[in-house]
């Protein structure tokens, strides 16, 4: 089996320290990184592109709608990215799911980020349509899936049920380092995640310590949450492999 290193990071948009976004993301060595909260305004495909460099890695999926991007590293080939709005929700930000098709040798690996909203029932019915989305990503590409996200609320809430019964709640079945990932300064609720296809298995979940540790509270409001997971080989040859012109957003 394959291991690969996924990443799920709430940025604020950059607004507090770029340069310890980047330098968290570099110390923890991710394979692929599915940020929420990234740059959407003036200056936002630059923004991004910048940041992708700084921490070797290159955009996979995302557009400036809703705020999300998937990274990969140099060890990931890219074959597809796509963007997806959720259902619009009169006088709420608009939501989204931007996805990433990778492969890494012999295994594929269909990667997305999310960022849930605050209020309960727009949070719940855009989980559901999320699950929908990605069981067709994953059957279309013949991949097991993996979602990092902000979700907004705690395991044990309606939203985070749904994902952990679709999904491995890659925290919950394979703990390491911690499970607290808000506020980054006082962190006390863990209301970002991994959630992994069952096919994958995870050897390990959660907020790492050591050197990266010591810029969570400068980079953003949120810690970053890293799962080590692998992959089962690829079935055989599904869609033609090749990265689509002008996808995800890069």
């Amino acid at each position: 089996m394959t291991g690969v290193r996924v990443l799920g990071y709430n940025i604020r948009s950059l607004r507090d320290d770029p340069a310890a976004v980047a330098g968290v993301i570099r110390a923890l060595g991710p394979d692929v990184a599915c940020l929420q909260e990234v740059p959407r305004f003036a200056g936002w495909r630059r923004k991004r592109r910048g940041l992708a460099r700084a921490c070797g890695m290159r955009v996979a999926a995302g557009r400036r709608a809703a705020g999300l991007a998937v990274l990969a590293g140099p060890r990931a080939r890219i074959v597809h990215g796509e963007h997806h709005l959720l259902s619009r929700v009169p006088g709420l930000h608009r939501r989204g799911l931007a996805v990433a098709v990778l492969e890494f040798g012999g295994a594929r690996l269909v990667a997305a980020s999310t960022h849930l909203d605050l209020a309960g029932a727009p949070r719940r019915a855009h989980t559901a349509e999320i699950i929908d989305l990605l069981d067709g990503v994953g059957r279309a590409y013949r991949a097991p899936v993996v979602l990092a996200g902000d979700v907004n609320e705690e395991p044990g809430g309606e939203s985070w049920t749904l994902l952990a019964a679709r999904f491995q709640d890659a925290h919950a079945v394979a703990p390491e380092g911690e499970g607290p990932t808000f506020p980054a300064r006082r962190p006390a609720r863990r209301i970002d995640g991994v959630f992994a296809d069952p096919r994958i298995e995870v050897t390990g979940c959660g907020v790492p310590g050591g050197e990266a540790a010591a810029s969570y509270a400068r980079a953003t409001d949120h810690r970053p949450v890293l799962a080590g997971l692998r992959l089962p080989p690829a079935p055989g040859p599904g869609p033609a492999s090749g990265s689509v012109p002008g996808s995800g957003g890069r």
